[in-house]
């Protein structure tokens, strides 16, 4: 795919450009390749270092991947998912961790902020914030792995946090199928909004 960038203005070599943006897609079927504990770890110490405000990290993520468990979570997805989410080697349910302030001694340098942040009511509005950031990373996480990320809303959002994520404080905010994209993996693409209709300089 032809860069429509002037050369000089980006720092990504135009290769990981296409591998990242203009040739990304997401996948709605998916090879039997397996996604391996490995690769999961590796695409997590990549995206790890996305900002979040006050290094506050507040994705969790539970990876589903064994047999029972997808049949624990197939009856969650809306319709329209349940046979992409089957198909996929992965699924990562990705949650905002309301919790995340528990942390704060370790990774802020100001050590009253988990007091101050225990009592903060914007507590769960930050987390949600900050791990939609993280989401976004870890879609280019996937995709940097070579592999393909098809993520959606598209699930029963407290059914699932109650299968899956019991006895935390977190909230499913996507679930992210991941794996090696299947040979009818992908609808036709549909065009972008241009520069003009969504950029305006004051």
């Amino acid at each position: 795919m032809t860069a429509i960038v002037p050369d000089g203005f980006l720092a990504l070599a135009e290769d990981a450009q296409d591998l990242l943006f203009r040739e990304a897609r997401t996948a709605n079927t998916f090879t039997s390749e397996p996604v391996t504990d490995e690769r999961l770890r590796a695409i997590y110490e990549l995206v790890k270092w996305a900002p979040t405000a006050m290094n506050a990290q507040p994705l969790g993520i539970v990876a589903v991947r064994g047999a029972d468990a997808k049949e624990r979570l197939l009856p969650l997805m809306a319709e329209g998912n349940r046979a992409k989410t089957a198909a996929a080697p992965v699924a990562l349910i990705a949650a905002a961790d309301e919790d995340f302030h528990e942390h704060m001694p370790n990774i802020w340098h100001r050590p009253e902020a988990r007091e101050n942040l225990a009592a903060s009511p914007g507590r769960a509005g930050m987390a949600k914030f900050n791990a939609t950031i993280q989401l976004g990373y870890l879609i280019l996480g996937v995709r940097a792995a070579g592999l393909a990320a098809g993520p959606m809303a598209g699930f029963d959002a407290e059914a699932v946090e109650k299968e899956f994520l019991a006895g935390g404080n977190l909230r499913a905010i996507a679930i992210v199928n991941v794996g090696r994209p299947g040979p009818d993996a992908w609808f036709d693409r549909n065009r972008r909004l241009e520069y003009e209709q969504v950029v305006s300089v004051v």
